[in-house]
């Protein structure tokens, strides 16, 4: 019996030491980013991201919980605009600052998360015209930390979402062109 549990620790331990040097060669940050063209100037799609309560009509997250508690707070729009929000497990829990404001070609905001795991992240938005219309990146980074290297062995941040960000920017699409 002893000899078998020697085996079983000395599996364990070989596994989390795998999975160490795993995360160790991880980059020490991670990016997201999804591009888009939108039939529609890039000042209407830059008033449907300037403004926080615009949200409500493009965000992939806004429907994943319908008792969703928002906070506005700061300036209306613009550099200074605040936004937290308090869901369930879909949504979690976290905070949001417009930190640029140039309009009609970039928006940057510092994304603070609180649940389900602390984080501190940048999101960028720029928007080139393109023809009568709008080509849109939407760009997320931030710090791969220890425990985040260690998920990323498992999980691939960007695929869960990049995933988020194409449902958002297709929300986004329809929002500033008018459909229904």
């Amino acid at each position: 019996m002893g000899n078998v549990v020697l085996i079983a620790a000395g599996v364990v331990g070989a596994l989390v030491l795998v999975v160490l040097i795993l995360a160790y060669r991880k980059p020490d940050v991670f990016r997201v980013v999804r591009t888009t063209t939108i039939n529609a100037p890039p000042a209407t799609v830059f008033g449907y991201l300037n403004d926080f309560r615009r949200w409500t009509a493009w965000s992939p997250w806004e429907k994943l919980d319908p008792d969703l508690k928002r906070t506005y707070s700061g300036s209306d729009s613009g550099v200074g605009a605040k936004y937290a929000w308090e869901g369930n497990k879909n949504v979690g829990a976290g905070s949001m600052e417009i930190v640029e404001s140039a309009a009609p070609s970039r928006i940057a905001l510092k994304l603070d998360f609180s649940r389900p795991f602390e984080a501190h992240n940048m999101t960028e938005f720029t928007l080139d015209p393109v023809g009568s219309g709008t080509k849109i990146t939407w760009d997320m980074h931030g710090p791969n930390q220890c425990m985040g290297r260690i998920m990323s062995v498992f999980i691939d941040m960007d695929k869960m979402v990049g995933k988020d960000f194409e449902t958002g920017l297709a929300n986004l699409k329809a929002a500033a062109e008018g459909v229904k």
